[in-house]
């Protein structure tokens, strides 16, 4: 079953980074993603987060962070927990 954990606010298309608001649980480098949206829909591993310009492995629930993504996002689109790295 698919876990909605945060939504993306913003995409930066240059960077290739999207600025996620994290609601249900900590998102951690390693875990495997699918986001999801009216015009959005691909499985990623999260290999980089950011809080304020700055490498971390994990964010808190009620964090915003940098996520980089392979592909182009959008405001509103959910990203769901799929596989966690132990």
């Amino acid at each position: 079953m698919d876990i909605p954990i945060g939504k993306v606010t913003r995409y930066y298309d240059a960077l290739h980074i999207a600025v996620v608001e994290v609601l249900n649980q900590a998102l951690k480098v390693g875990d495997k993603v699918k986001i999801s949206g009216s015009d959005t829909a691909f499985v990623q591993d999260v290999v980089s987060l950011q809080v304020a310009y700055t490498a971390v492995s994990e964010v808190a629930v009620g964090e915003v962070c940098g996520l980089l993504v392979d592909k182009p996002v959008n405001a509103g689109d959910v990203l769901f927990l799929l596989t966690r790295k132990s």
